[in-house]
């Protein structure tokens, strides 16, 4: 099951950083067709942020077809993210952590390191666009 968790430097909504996160484990395979999403009670009570906040959540990745409703059940997921690349996720990863590594050895904090990722990322989709 996933865990929630909200970053308050994030600049996202509590909302959409939990539509976010579903998204991100339905990519990465940690969701799968059938799993159930903590019950709104749960989060309330992990994240201490309002019920309407999780139900906006849930209902928007029902809106995208991702979730399902079951009164009185839960909310399951009905559709996965993952493509045909789930297995490089493992030797991709490896190699991430160790870059991670060698930026840490170099002095970087973590919004140094998510800085040059982002920009790293955005100058490389502008070039692949190009």
């Amino acid at each position: 099951m996933i865990e929630f968790h909200l970053d308050a430097k994030s600049g996202l909504s509590p909302y959409l950083q939990l539509v976010q996160q579903v998204r991100h484990a339905l990519r990465l395979g940690v969701l799968r067709e059938g799993d159930q999403l903590p019950t709104v009670k749960e989060v309330v009570a992990h994240l201490a942020i309002n019920a309407n906040t999780v139900l906006k959540a849930y209902r928007e990745l029902e809106h995208e077809g991702l979730v399902a409703a079951r009164p009185g059940v839960g909310t399951f997921v009905t559709a996965t993210l993952t493509g045909t690349s789930l297995a490089a996720h493992g030797p991709l990863r490896l190699e991430l952590q160790r870059w991670l590594a060698k930026a840490r050895r170099a002095g970087l904090d973590d919004e140094s390191i998510e800085a040059l990722f982002m920009t790293t990322f955005r100058t490389a989709a502008q070039e692949d666009i190009a």
